[in-house]
């Protein structure tokens, strides 16, 4: 599992990116918050975003655990635009120690390696879904656990 001692942490999640698609099913948003936990480690205090697509948002919003913060907009790319909108506007490395981005997105790479200069920055996807201009533009880069392809639900 992954740890460090940085006080304060925002993780900002692109869960339409992790789960392959627009988000229909509970399951797919507890699979992938399972994920995450799994990956990064689940701490009280971190700021937590969840970032979707306008038909996603019922299902995420009501059925992701805990404490956080949801965003969407509709369009391509509306989750990934949100999440940018937040990395650019809200002056995220000098509110937090640790940057955590949730996506495999290349449209993350430039602003995590300007983040990156004074913040430690760690990008968590999906391994056949990460670009690879984020992946070099990232202090560090974990491996997500997580097959879209099993999440079903009963009928």
């Amino acid at each position: 599992m992954y740890t460090t001692a940085a006080l304060r942490r925002i993780v900002l999640i692109d869960i339409e990116n992790i789960v392959g698609g627009g988000v229909s099913l509970p399951g797919q948003v507890h699979g992938a918050q399972a994920a995450i936990a799994e990956a990064i480690g689940q701490r009280d205090n971190d700021h937590v975003v969840v970032a979707c697509g306008r038909f996603s948002v019922n299902v995420v919003g009501f059925e992701w655990a805990g404490p956080r913060r949801l965003v969407f907009r509709g369009g391509n790319n509306g989750a990934d635009l949100e999440l940018l909108d937040i990395l650019e506007t809200e002056r995220v490395g000098d509110r937090f120690d640790e940057v955590v981005v949730v996506s495999g997105d290349g449209i993350f790479a430039d602003v995590v390696s300007f983040l990156g200069l004074g913040t430690d920055v760690t990008v968590v996807s999906r391994p056949e879904s990460c670009s690879r201009r984020l992946r070099m533009a990232a202090k560090y880069v974990l491996d997500l656990d997580y097959d879209p392809s099993v999440i079903t639900e009963a009928a």
